[in-house]
Parts: C-alpha cells; sequence; structure tokens
C-alpha cells in the first residue's frame, strides 16, 4: 500500500497549491512517504522539497483511503493511504514552480472549483474551513473519476 503525505498552508484566506502538468489539477504539496518515516516527517519534508519554505506548526487534518477500482467489475487494483496536515504559516518564499508543477496562492473559495480531483476538493476544503480532523475513503477509476466517498468528521471531545 502506498502511503502520501501533504500539506496545505492556509494564510490570509490563501492557499497555496501545486498545479500538475499532467491533467492541469492542482493539488496541496506532498508525495509518498519513505520507509519508516513518520506521516508528520513526510508532510513537512515533502511541502519544504516542493515549495523551499518551511511550514509552522503543522496539524493533521485528514486521513484517508485511495480505492483505485476497475470501473465494471470494481475489483481492487491499487489502494493508498492519503495523510491531510494544514499549517497556517510559512518561512521563506516559495518556489514558482518545481519539477512537479507550478505553485500558485489562491482564495481559500476556489477551492470550489479548481481542476481537481474530487476527493481532494472534499479533503482540502475541510483542511482549509473546518475544525477537527476528517476521515474518509474514496472509491476512483484509473482515471480518477470519483465513483463514491465515504466520510466522517471528529472534534477534540466529541463522545460520538
Amino acid at each position: 500500500m502506498q502511503r502520501i503525505a501533504n500539506l496545505l498552508v492556509i494564510k490570509d484566506n490563501q492557499v497555496l497549491l501545486l498545479k500538475k502538468p499532467r491533467r492541469d489539477w492542482y493539488v496541496a504539496p506532498g508525495g509518498k512517504m519513505d520507509s519508516g518515516e513518520s506521516i508528520y516527517n513526510a508532510a513537512i519534508r515533502e511541502f519544504e522539497e516542493e515549495t523551499g519554505a518551511t511550514p509552522v506548526n503543522p496539524h493533521v487534518k485528514g486521513i484517508y483511503t485511495m480505492m483505485i477500482v476497475d470501473k465494471e467489475s470494481k475489483e481492487l487494483l491499487n489502494e493508498w493511504m492519503l495523510y491531510t496536515f494544514a499549517a497556517q504559516d510559512l518561512i521563506g518564499t516559495p518556489y514558482e514552480s518545481n519539477r512537479e508543477g507550478l505553485l500558485e496562492w489562491h482564495p481559500v473559495e476556489s477551492l470550489k472549483i479548481l481542476p481537481m480531483a474530487e476527493g481532494d476538493r472534499t479533503n482540502l476544503l475541510f483542511a482549509a474551513s473546518q475544525t477537527g480532523v476528517q476521515y474518509g475513503t474514496f472509491y476512483y477509476t484509473e482515471e480518477f473519476e470519483l465513483l463514491e466517498e465515504h466520510i466522517q468528521n471528529s472534534m477534540e471531545g466529541d463522545r460520538d
């Protein structure tokens, strides 16, 4: 199972996103975790590698299972875990681009309309505008068409 950590910086009602050239989709900076690496360290390392800046006090906002299935047979083709972190500030000036694509600041509201995987829209909107932690499972085709999602939210002190 592939493990991925990403990190969204939300500053002055703007989010720092990476525009990937393959589909012209937006994502939060992040990538694959190294063997034995903590999810926290992976999120910071990937953010720093992709942006040239350092996030301030990142915290986990979401833990997701991504299921890639055959659209017709529903056979499982691949499975990933995604750990989404958020930070309210950063140190340094982000690159304009990197080997992965272009880095751009966008208003938080634009997360509702920018081109991206629909599961990313769900988790980044939560990370940018909600309190607590979100959990979920997303079922995608190989072309990243979202077939279904199952979402749960929790807050510190909740008993449900």
